[in-house]
């Protein structure tokens, strides 16, 4: 920093002196001026530049004080080389003092007291001594401004007077001085104090607080920003930091704190039983890239939308750290019929019986004879081809409950659902037929069901009745009876003559006493359906068994893939009842449409609940068709439609109950060929619409209806688009027409029939024709038209049909062993000596089943 520029201001030195009368004046003792500092990038600045002097007092001789004054130094040029004046440059700011505190201990109170008494007592003397001539004395601070300004003088002797008066004004500058003294002490000792506590306050604050980077200081921005503009120094607004200098920052505070310790986190992840890579990724809260390759690292070449078993989604889950939550939506079905019941609920219950066997073994009538009614009059040819359950009570008032299911080969299905839910099984063999084909298919179910046999050998009554014989042939199937030494019960009965009937009942309760059967009524019903079918003007109609609990009106249930409220209750005997308990059969009316036969029953809470499991047991079921019903690959289909191998028979089986349905298809499945495909487009219980007769026209199909018919709207449609409609009342029947459906859509059978061979012995060519062979019959013989084939080194290198035969010039039907001939085929000229022609004749026949 330079001085361009210097500017004093001198003044005259004077005496003091009183310019008029009662005026005291007194010059200025400060010598002052301006000057202009010049900086870097053209700045400049004035500031005020004053030149103070010394003054300095000691006690004279005389004990007074009086000025010390030095010998004025001379005058020299301040010039840019040397400047020996001491300088004090001010800025151009009003300094205030510090406020003197008012609170003055009690120390600090007694010493300004006894400091003050002090200055009194000489003050006092002071007035008492005579005063010396009178010379008027300056006050001492005029005085010594005065003085300043002039050279020294000789000092004079100070009376006694003088002395005290120095003394007292000393002690009173002292007493001031300790005064301001201990004020500043006290002072500061508030300041550190208060300074403490600030930055104690200051700490606890920064603790909590987070730490913020500390302000640039201002200097430094100014240095940064360069050249100062007009615009820069008019505004008033600070500069804020740029986003690079923040993220240094930021960086620093980083590298300060040191690095980040990241804490894995467990999750649990709900794995379904199908997700996508991307879905799975979210629900690990992890990169879908990394998923990915982990799924290569297992061989699986994956997309973010490829579609993951549950398996290998835990499998990916279980590598990457996190727990697994295996779920599935048969999760819906959870609490329905897994609640146990304490043994304190328990009461004992009616045995269900189940009566099976061979057909016309009798198995209705004697449910007839038990129940004292006629059940096998209403059924057709006397075949029973419903599953039924009835209600019977004995002599002493005791109930028990049978199934009667049909014995017919078709009705597999319902024998064996019959056998999961019974009790007892009575077994009926004729005394007269013994053992056949579906008394040991009843035998197998009762044995897979773990139920105790009774067996009640029926037909007593029959000349040809051997009671021996059927004990006998029940042994070659493990079942030994009392009578030859084992533990299985067995009653010779006659259905139609009643005899023995009480001792099978005897039977049947002492096999249930055994089993202790017992049951809570007190809770939700849960139950099976034996059967179900469409009444008109009631609905859906279905037959339930409760197995637990009690079903009352107005419970709402869910079977199958089926829900609704129940409306009504009606019994075996047709009367309506209020509720059912436990092994009571009742037909329950209020289905939404027809369960299946065998499928469970159980009352739910809610209707929301109940077609929230129908909906997902439907789709099930759709699910399931159409994975039977797929062909294969579409290359597959083509091929096989090409080669003549896949036919189908489209039909609409339509019947009175779901167990005849079931039984129907079921026999399709048992037909033995493969050529032509049975494909059940609709099945379904209660009458024929037109409906049914819409779909069979669009894809061709034939109807079928059993134990129903069609209504006047279907009949109608049926004639007008020639459909043919089917009715059957008896299941063989059903069966037959089917065969002969399929046999007349299956390819012929063809067998071929050997003739004879003929040996070529020599080539001609001839115009108009070709070649021809001449040839000797060497075996057999050969026909026109027949078909040839023609063997080169016994390989066969064409097969065609003959197109000429010849006896010499004649043409002839056909040739015997031994004779000569000329033969000639049909687009085919390649003939060589010593060829062999082999002849055969092609028959078909019609395929059987």
């Amino acid at each position: 920093m330079t001085d361009n520029t210097e500017t004093k201001e001198k003044t005259t030195k004077k005496k003091l002196s009183l310019s008029r009368p009662g005026k005291l004046e007194l010059q200025k003792t400060v010598e002052g001026g301006q000057v202009r500092q010049s900086f870097s990038h053209g700045r400049s600045k004035v500031v005020t530049v004053e030149v103070k002097k010394k003054r300095t007092f000691a006690p004279g001789s005389t004990g007074s004080m009086t000025e010390v004054t030095a010998e004025a130094e001379p005058k020299v040029e301040t010039t840019e080389e040397d400047t020996s004046v001491e300088e004090s440059v001010v800025e151009e700011k009003a300094a205030t003092a510090p406020a003197t505190p008012h609170n003055l201990t009690d120390q600090e109170r007694a010493a300004r007291a006894q400091a003050l008494l002090g200055a009194q007592q000489a003050e006092e003397e002071r007035k008492n001594q005579p005063e010396p001539e009178p010379e008027p004395e300056p006050e001492p601070e005029v005085e010594a401004k005065a003085e300043a300004t002039k050279p020294a003088k000789k000092e004079k002797p100070m009376t006694e007077a003088e002395k005290a008066e120095a003394e007292a004004e000393k002690m009173r500058q002292d007493a001031l001085d300790l005064e301001a003294a201990e004020a500043s002490a006290a002072k500061s000792n508030q300041d550190k104090v208060a300074v403490k506590e600030d930055d104690k306050a200051a700490k606890k604050k920064q603790a909590a607080a987070p730490k913020q980077p500390a302000p640039a200081p201002r200097q430094g921005e100014r240095r940064r920003r360069g050249k100062l503009t007009i615009a820069e120094a008019l505004d008033d607004s600070e500069r804020q930091r740029s986003l690079a200098s923040v993220k240094r920052q930021r960086e620093r505070q980083k590298r300060k704190e040191g690095p980040i310790k990241h804490v894995k986190i467990v999750r649990e992840v709900v794995v379904p039983e199908t997700i996508s890579v991307q879905e799975l990724s979210n629900r690990m809260a992890a990169r879908g890239v990394d998923v990915i390759k982990s799924l290569m690292k297992m061989g699986v070449m994956a997309n973010m939308s490829e579609i993951l078993d549950a398996d290998t989604a835990e499998l990916i889950v279980e590598e990457f750290g996190h727990t697994v939550n295996r779920v599935s939506e048969a999760d819906i079905e959870i609490g329905l019929g897994d609640q146990e019941d304490k043994a304190d609920d328990l009461i004992a219950r009616a045995p269900v019986v189940t009566v099976m066997g061979h057909v016309d073994h009798g198995k209705t009538s004697l449910l007839d004879a038990m129940r004292k009614a006629n059940v096998v009059s209403g059924e057709a040819g006397g075949i029973t081809q419903h599953i039924g359950a009835y209600q019977a009570v004995t002599d002493d008032g005791q109930k028990i409950t049978f199934i009667d299911t049909p014995g017919h080969e078709a009705f597999t299905a319902m024998r064996a659902r019959g056998a999961g839910v019974t009790d007892i099984v009575v077994l009926v063999v004729a005394a007269d037929d013994g053992i056949m084909p579906q008394t040991v298919e009843a035998i197998n179910h009762a044995k897979s069901a773990e139920v105790p046999i009774i067996v009640a050998i029926n037909k007593i009554d029959r000349p040809d009745a051997n009671s021996t014989r059927v004990r006998t042939q029940l042994l070659e199937h493990e079942l030994v009876l009392e009578a030859m030494g084992g533990d299985i019960l067995d009653v010779e009965v006659s259905a139609t003559q009643g005899t023995n009937i009480d001792k099978l009942e005897e039977a049947i309760l002492l096999q249930a006493e055994i089993l202790d059967l017992k049951a809570n009524p007190s809770r939700a019903a849960e139950g099976v359906v034996v059967e179900s079918r469409v009444e008109q003007g009631r609905g859906t109609v279905a037959t339930i068994l409760v197995q637990r609990g009690t079903l009352k009106i107005g419970d709402i249930f869910v079977a199958g893939a089926e829900s609704g409220r129940v409306r009504a209750l009606v019994n075996d005997q047709g009367e309506n009842v209020e509720a059912a308990g436990p092994a009571i059969p009742v037909e329950v009316i209020g289905f939404a449409g027809a369960p299946a036969a065998g499928d469970e029953f159980f009352v739910v809470e809610s209707e929301a609940r109940a077609r929230e499991v129908a909906e997902f047991r439907a789709d099930k079921n759709r699910t399931a068709k159409s994975v039977a019903g797929q062909r294969g690959t579409l290359e597959e289909m083509f091929e096989q439609i090409k080669a003549g191998e896949v036919k189908d028979l489209p039909i609409v089986i339509k019947a009175d109950v779901q167990g005849s349905v079931e039984a129907i298809i079921g026999m399709f499945e048992k037909l033995p060929q493969d050529e032509v495909k049975v494909q059940v487009l609709h099945q379904g219980v209660g009458g024929i619409n037109e409906s049914d007769v819409t779909l069979a026209g669009a894809s061709g199909a034939a109807v079928f209806g059993f134990n129903v018919r069609a209504n006047p709207q279907a009949r109608d449609l049926a004639r007008q688009e020639g459909i043919d409609i089917r009715y059957y009342s008896v299941i063989y029947d059903v069966i037959d027409d089917i065969k002969k459906l399929l046999i007349g859509m299956m390819a012929p059978i063809v067998r071929e029939e050997y003739l004879g061979n003929a040996e070529v012995r020599e080539v001609f060519n001839v115009s108009k024709i070709g070649k021809v062979a001449g040839c000797m019959v060497t075996n057999g013989e050969v026909k026109r038209g027949a078909g040839v084939r023609l063997l080169r080194d016994d390989v066969v290198i064409h097969e065609g049909a003959l197109s000429t035969l010849k006896r010499f010039k004649d043409d002839v039907r056909e040739v015997k062993e031994s004779y000569e001939c000329g033969m000639s085929f049909e687009n085919y000229n390649d003939l060589k000596v010593g060829d062999v022609i082999e002849c055969f004749d092609v028959t078909e026949e019609a395929p059987e089943i």
